[in-house]
């Protein structure tokens, strides 16, 4: 049950960076409005908070979340902005989970 949760909050993590950085990505460079910036400011200061919410070591948790990050950003390119992920995309996605696994629930000796 324990990785169940870590999968699923570093999916909530990774789906609130991505949204703090879309909307900006949205007001510079599709000319959208400004007010983007406030829920992208929440946004971020969200995923902030959910990073802490991880019992592991911060470095352990920054690195091990890197790969859920690049699988949800895969996701996004194909679910929010219309473009199909390659074989290589999905290969590459299913690597980092891959490291995120062995980094968080691999065994540790104290």
């Amino acid at each position: 049950m324990f990785e169940l949760k870590t999968f699923v909050l570093f999916l909530a993590t990774a789906v609130s960076e991505i949204v703090g950085c879309y909307l900006p990505y949205l007001w510079l460079k599709q000319g959208q409005s400004i007010w983007l910036l406030v829920p992208a400011a929440g946004s971020l200061a969200l995923f902030a908070w959910l990073l802490t919410l991880h019992p592991s070591a911060a470095g352990r948790t920054y690195a091990a979340y890197g790969g859920v990050y690049i699988f949800v950003a895969v996701l996004w390119l194909w679910a929010i902005e219309g473009i199909r992920p390659t074989a290589w995309d999905v290969t590459g996605s299913l690597v980092a989970l891959a490291g995120m696994a062995i980094i968080m629930f691999g065994p540790r000796h104290a």
